[in-house]
């Protein structure tokens, strides 16, 4: 269960996020367009965030971009 420590770990890198047009869950509650998030864990879909919560998330690669 290694993603019970993730939000101590280092930051992988800084993505912005560009949207919040989700098609099938609602988003725009815990992500701001325009905000910068710090990436905690990444797989070949999604980012592993802390998101507006201050809990770790994971997101869709489609709203955000790398910085």
């Amino acid at each position: 269960m290694i993603h019970r420590n993730w939000e101590s770990n280092d930051t992988i890198k800084v993505i912005e996020c560009v949207h919040t047009n989700a098609k099938k869950y609602k988003v725009n509650d815990v992500l701001t367009a325009g905000k910068e998030y710090d990436v905690k864990n990444e797989t070949d879909e999604f980012y592993f965030i802390i998101d507006n919560t201050n809990r770790i998330a994971g997101f869709r690669k489609e709203y955000f971009v790398e910085l």
